[in-house]
């Protein structure tokens, strides 16, 4: 069976995603800053501040799925802070890809997280399809260079780049941030409230990795986003609704939103629909589609 290396396998689409390639039967390697002695999977060490990485962990890898990258939403996005979020991304695929070159140990495909803020941050009532040109703010501009990043593999195997929302799971990611004010009656929708909310399951996003795996005739770009996508408003009321507590709270102000956050704050204050029609004409079915069925099985 083939042997897939996966960096970022211990964040919240790693580890999952990690789970389901053992379950169907593959070999996996995770590249980490601290690998530790029993862990579940064979684990390398790599040093993207110094730029090192250990090349052993290349030998036999058949793919390699892109997922490392610090939190975007976690701090506000100073100077220092954006450069660490390019390296932890495009610096990690770069190094990565270099070290490819120097030991020529390629590998059929090169499958990398990307941002449905590809984009940018803007809301509008268009639909945004892969063909659509990239944003000019700070967040399109960081995921353009993702991208980049990515695409420099094509002269080596094949590039897969899946654009994912916000990813809802039980134990990590926005959801339980968001869910801890609804638990209290305290949901309130964010600044206008009619900025477009994409997202997607954590199972279905983990298994549209595993597609791509097994789908060699995918290239380029994907939408990873659920069919239904609703406003911040109609988010923040099925989520309370899911938790049997109410939402008539008032919305909470974009100024102070944009004191406490800066430009972060852009990520929560605007947003727009993508199609998934390119994914969809692939085979893949979506196992979540509509809101109230995740929310449901999540929160439950």
């Amino acid at each position: 069976m083939a042997t897939v290396l996966i960096t970022g396998g211990s964040g919240l689409i790693g580890t999952h995603l990690t789970q389901l390639l053992l379950a169907e039967g593959f070999q996996v390697r995770h590249l980490s800053r601290t690998p530790r002695p029993g862990a579940p999977v064979p684990q390398f060490a790599w040093d993207l501040a110094r730029g090192t990485m250990d090349p052993a962990v290349l030998q036999g890898v058949d793919h390699v799925i892109h997922l490392s990258g610090a939190n975007i939403a976690q701090k506000r996005w100073t100077a220092g802070r954006m450069g660490e979020l390019y390296a932890s991304r495009s610096g990690a695929a770069d190094l990565l890809r270099k070290t490819v070159e120097q030991t020529g140990a390629f590998p059929k495909s090169f499958i990398s997280a990307s941002g449905i803020n590809y984009y940018g941050a803007v809301t509008t009532d268009h639909v945004f399809t892969e063909s659509d040109p990239p944003g000019n703010d700070a967040i399109g501009r960081l995921t353009q260079a993702w991208e980049a990043a990515a695409d420099a593999w094509a002269p080596h195997c094949r590039v897969v780049k899946l654009r994912t929302p916000i990813v809802l799971a039980r134990e990590g990611g926005a959801l339980p941030k968001l869910s801890l004010p609804a638990r209290w009656g305290l949901a309130a929708p964010l600044g206008s409230g009619t900025q477009w909310m994409p997202w997607v399951h954590i199972a279905d996003i983990t298994h549209a990795y595993l597609h791509a795996l097994r789908h060699a005739d995918m290239h380029g770009a994907y939408n990873v986003v659920a069919p239904e996508q609703p406003t911040n408003r109609a988010f923040t009321r099925a989520l309370a609704k899911a938790l049997h507590r109410p939402a008539f709270l008032p919305a909470v102000p974009k100024f102070l939103l944009r004191a406490a956050l800066g430009e972060l704050s852009s990520l929560l204050l605007k947003g727009a629909r993508a199609s998934n029609a390119k994914l969809v004409g692939t085979g893949f079915a979506f196992r979540y589609a509509g809101l109230e069925e995740a929310l449901g099985q999540l929160l439950s």
